[in-house]
């Protein structure tokens, strides 16, 4: 099993290093205007290929039903050592991540950023909550996959992939951080790695409840993160076209 994970590590690995490389082909080639954003936000851009090429393999694993055993296994593991009286703060936590939350902070959000005239950063918030939202939506119809039943645990409506709450939560706060990174670079760091302490406690209060098995929320990470990079990668590049223009947010 520890051959076949890092096997796999080793693939994805190789496949990230290869589209990053063809990547910088292709803009030294097509777009050279690009090449320095993209060397000044290399980080970013491996992130989104990772993010990506990452959320495509645990895709595969759940629509190939390969990831049954491995995701049961983990499940228990969090289900044995996770202390029953921590159950009442995940639900709280849960909540962080429902709709009835995440809907008003973001539209908070973006007004406050729209009076403050950062009118991309409005865009990007709304628009990751929005497209996580939908990508959920479609990706729970498509896919299908029951709800884990290994005991008794809360009724929660619609599939079990991807995890709704994670993949919301991980849109919104990376969009938030990058948002923050953007006004006050020097907090880009503290920023991200709040993102991902709520993205991550987020996730571990669905499998601590049970209503969602490991790969719906790793992989609800990974599409959630991507949604809000791409979105911001997308425009910085675009703004480097000479269609575009030096047009300020």
């Amino acid at each position: 099993m520890l051959f076949n994970v890092a096997a796999d590590i080793a693939k994805l690995s190789l496949f990230i290093v290869c589209a990053y490389v063809l990547l910088g082909a292709y803009a030294r080639r097509r777009r050279p205007q690009w090449t320095e954003h993209l060397t000044e936000r290399r980080v970013a851009v491996l992130g989104i290929l990772t993010l990506a090429v990452g959320g495509i393999k645990l895709i595969e694993d759940v629509v190939a039903k390969e990831s049954g055993p491995v995701d049961k296994a983990m499940l228990w593991f969090v289900r044995d050592h996770v202390p029953a009286a921590m159950n009442g703060f995940f639900a709280v936590v849960t909540l962080s991540g429902s709709a009835t939350f995440l809907a008003p902070v973001a539209v908070a959000a973006a007004v406050a950023l729209l009076v403050a005239r950062r009118r991309f950063e409005a865009v990007l918030v709304g628009a990751s909550l929005t497209t996580a939202t939908l990508v959920v939506w479609v990706m729970k119809a498509i896919v299908g996959r029951a709800r884990p039943e290994l005991w008794d645990s809360q009724w929660t409506w619609g599939s079990s992939f991807p995890s709704g709450h994670t993949l919301s939560t991980a849109a919104l706060s990376t969009a938030a951080a990058l948002c923050v990174a953007r006004i006050w670079p020097r907090t880009a760091i503290p920023a991200m790695a709040l993102a991902v302490l709520w993205t991550g406690l987020v996730a571990v209060s669905r499998l601590v409840l049970g209503v969602h098995w490991p790969s719906d929320v790793l992989a609800a990470m990974c599409l959630g993160a991507f949604i809000a990079l791409l979105f911001s990668v997308a425009y910085d590049l675009h703004r480097q076209s000479p269609v575009s223009g030096d047009r300020s947010v």
